[in-house]
C-alpha cells in the first residue's frame, strides 16, 4: 500500500511537473498575453470558488511577457509618433510647394495671358482688338491715299489732255495768225508793187 500511494503521488507530481513545463513553454511562447491569461488561469489550481493557485514562477513569466509588450508598444507609439510628426512635416512642405507652384502658375499665366507692346503690357483681348484697330485705320489710310492717287492721276490725264488740246488749239491759231499775216504781208506788198508800178 505504501507503495501504491507513493506511486500515485509520483504520478501526480510527474503530471503536475509536465502539466507545469507545458504551462511555462506556453507562457514563454509568443502568444498574445491574453492568451497567456487564458491559459494561466487553466492550468491554475482552484482553491475556492473566487480564488486560484499561480505559481510564483509563472507570475514571473507572465509580469515579464507584459512589461516586454508594455516597452515593445511604448517604442511603437514613439515610433508612430515620431512618422506622425515627420509626415506632418512632409505635409506642411508639399502645402508650401503647392502654394509656391500655384503663385508661380498665377505669374506664368498672367504673363502668357498678355502681350507686351511699345512697353505697355496688354491683355491679349486688348493687344489684339489694338492691332486690328491699327490694321483698320491703316486700311482705311491706303485705300484714302490710293483713291486719290487714282483721283489726282485722272486730273493728271485730263489735264494733259486738255493741254495738249490747247497746244493744237494754239498751234492751229498761230499758223492761221501766220498764214493771215503772211496773207496780208503779200496783199500789201501787192498793193506797193501796184502803186510802185
Amino acid at each position: 500500500m505504501y507503495k501504491l500511494s507513493l506511486s500515485v503521488i509520483l504520478f501526480f507530481v510527474s503530471i503536475s511537473t509536465f502539466a507545469q513545463l507545458t504551462l511555462q513553454q506556453k507562457l514563454q511562447s509568443n502568444l498574445p498575453l491574453n492568451a497567456q491569461f487564458q491559459a494561466l488561469l487553466l492550468q491554475s489550481r482552484s482553491q475556492d470558488a473566487d480564488f486560484k493557485v499561480i505559481r510564483k514562477s509563472n507570475v514571473e513569466i507572465i509580469q515579464k511577457n507584459v512589461a516586454d509588450s508594455i516597452s515593445k508598444y511604448t517604442k511603437e507609439l514613439a515610433a508612430l509618433k515620431s512618422n506622425s510628426s515627420s509626415s506632418v512635416q512632409q505635409v506642411q512642405l508639399l502645402k508650401d510647394s503647392v502654394t509656391n507652384l500655384s503663385e508661380n502658375l498665377k505669374i506664368e499665366q498672367s504673363k502668357t495671358d498678355s502681350i507686351s507692346f511699345m512697353g505697355m503690357s496688354f491683355a491679349k483681348p486688348a493687344y489684339h482688338t489694338l492691332v486690328w484697330s491699327i490694321i483698320g485705320v491703316l486700311s482705311i489710310a491706303f485705300f484714302i491715299t490710293l483713291i486719290t492717287f487714282r483721283k489726282a492721276k485722272v486730273d493728271a490725264v485730263e489735264h494733259q489732255k486738255t493741254a495738249e488740246e490747247v497746244q493744237n488749239e494754239f498751234q492751229a491759231y498761230k499758223k492761221k495768225a501766220m498764214e493771215a499775216e503772211q496773207k496780208l504781208k503779200r496783199q500789201l506788198l501787192d498793193e506797193q508793187m501796184r502803186r510802185d508800178s
